[in-house]
């Protein structure tokens, strides 16, 4: 076992974050957007299977093996798995969300989408309120 492999899961872990990082501050789309939330989930996928594995161990299934066979963690199996369902979930939010801003606004570029208000009222409703008196 060589120092590249210890610590190869922990590059790759921070490569994969930091160009998912790079994408969301260089997204100029929704849907671009949520690829790169993806890619920096994906991130946490490979640092948890990274923290959880064990050289010359086997799969934690004990029933034809002696007690005491060092075995993967099944914690970070199951951390992984719920991160997958989690991530799945939120992806799911929020490509639904894309699609009501492109409903309502037209764009999925964040640039060009002007503010929601409260209430519905657009800029020209507020300047022709402004010479009324207050009820």
């Amino acid at each position: 076992m060589s120092a590249v492999t210890n610590v190869l899961p922990y590059a790759v872990a921070a490569w994969l974050f930091g160009v998912g990082l790079y994408g969301i501050a260089t997204s100029r789309n929704f849907i671009h957007l949520v690829g790169c939330l993806g890619v920096c989930q994906s991130a946490t996928y490979v640092l948890l299977l990274g923290l959880g594995y064990r050289w010359g161990s086997i799969a934690p299934i004990f029933y034809d093996h002696p007690p005491g066979t060092p075995a993967v963690d099944p914690v970070m199996q199951a951390l992984v798995l719920t991160d997958i369902v989690v991530g799945a979930t939120l992806t799911a939010l929020l490509l639904v969300l894309t699609v009501q801003a492109y409903k309502r606004g037209g764009s999925l570029d964040p640039g060009k989408l002007r503010p929601m208000r409260a209430g519905g009222q657009t800029d020209r409703d507020r300047s022709s309120d402004r010479g009324r008196p207050a009820a």
